[in-house]
């Protein structure tokens, strides 16, 4: 049997920059922010409703306008088809499941309707994991 794997974090982008309802909402939908996973976090570059860049693990340092943090098992929930209890929001999840909103919230409230979009879309890719990293030039 042949497995098909399609990278998730692409997946998210191709997603992302398809979807009917982005498209419509997103002509003003241009900010940065991270997606902490705990094991991973994921720097999303939006400009006018397309994703402009998507960065694996940034820098410590990396500018961004806002975060949505949360345990790697509360992001498992989150992105499941059927989410289980407190996790099928971003508010029910902050209520019960430890998900913590940072830095400039005003940002994410003016474009909260395309963020709440693309955290759906997590529903369709799985929980972000990136591709495999390259292990034999490690040892540079």
């Amino acid at each position: 049997m042949t497995s098909a794997t399609t990278d998730p974090v692409e997946e998210f982008r191709r997603l992302s920059d398809d979807d009917p309802e982005l498209r419509a909402h997103g002509a003003y939908y241009s900010c940065t922010f991270l997606l902490d996973m705990e094991d991973h976090r994921f720097l999303v570059r939006m400009h006018r409703g397309r994703v402009e860049e998507l960065v694996t693990d940034p820098e410590p340092l990396t500018a961004y306008d806002f975060a949505i943090r949360a345990s790697a098992d509360t992001w498992r929930g989150f992105s499941r088809r059927t989410p289980p209890p407190m996790c099928h929001g971003i508010w029910a999840a902050t209520f019960r499941r430890g998900m913590r909103l940072e830095g400039d919230l005003l940002v994410l409230m003016q474009n909260l309707r395309c963020v709440t979009r693309q955290l759906e879309l997590l529903r369709v890719t799985g929980p972000l994991v990136p591709a495999h990293r390259d292990t034999a030039s490690s040892d540079s």
